[in-house]
């Protein structure tokens, strides 16, 4: 199964992925996490994309789509993939149909998590990481044990910079601007599936899950 999760920023599509990709048998594919990987590392990809994100801008769309091509035509993709990330703008939804047209296949479903503005610039505002593990908490949602200390490898926890107040209505701007006409671009192509992403986190899961057995793609 080939899907893509749709949602503003924070609306919660990493956790989801995460659920959905070990529920569905899939890879889960976030351009995010390919970013922020090449950051940490200091390569140029890293240091290209890095005064993108910090500032709430979207990468280029020629560097997002030649790396999820790429990845796509790996092996464990082979039997479908998640994408959280991508695509964020109709360009790039045009250019995966013509990359899964070249690969003899098309998307199944696109999942759509709808919570507003208000309601994430909250969630983002709690949200911290780990600087040398990457692992992910909230203040409110998922506390560590120790505040400010990362459960996993006890080091210091920090708000990214693109988790900021600022940022974080900045890249909502770019995301009503470039990305919400998606909704009405997988829409016409009866394949969009909404849900409230504002609900407890394995209930969403449950009701993803479920819609999917009962659409016509099927799991």
């Amino acid at each position: 199964m080939k899907i893509i999760l749709l949602g503003a920023p924070g609306a919660g599509k990493g956790t989801q992925a995460v659920n959905l990709s070990r529920m569905l048998s899939i890879p889960h594919i976030s351009t995010g996490d390919i970013f922020r990987e090449n950051i940490r590392n200091g390569t140029k990809l890293g240091l290209e994309t890095k005064s993108f994100m910090d500032k709430g801008l979207l990468v280029p769309d020629e560097l997002t789509v030649n790396i999820v091509k790429e990845r796509i035509k790996e092996d464990d993709c082979k039997n479908g993939f998640l994408l959280d990330g991508f695509p964020r703008t109709i360009p790039q939804a045009e250019s995966l149909d013509a990359v899964l047209n070249s690969l003899g296949t098309k998307l199944d479903a696109v999942i759509n998590l709808v919570v507003s503005d208000d309601i994430i610039v909250k969630r983002m505002a709690g949200r911290r990481i780990c600087k040398v593990c990457g692992k992910s908490y909230h203040v409110v949602n998922i506390p560590p044990k120790v505040e400010g200390i990362c459960d996993n490898c006890g080091s210091v926890l920090i708000i990214r910079d693109d988790d900021k107040e600022e940022t974080v209505k900045e890249r909502l701007k770019t995301y009503n601007e470039k990305t919400l006409p998606l909704i009405d671009y997988y829409g016409e192509k009866g394949i969009l599936l909404n849900f409230d992403g504002t609900k407890d986190i394995m209930e969403t899961t449950n009701e993803i899950i479920e819609k999917l057995k009962t659409t016509k793609v099927g799991i």
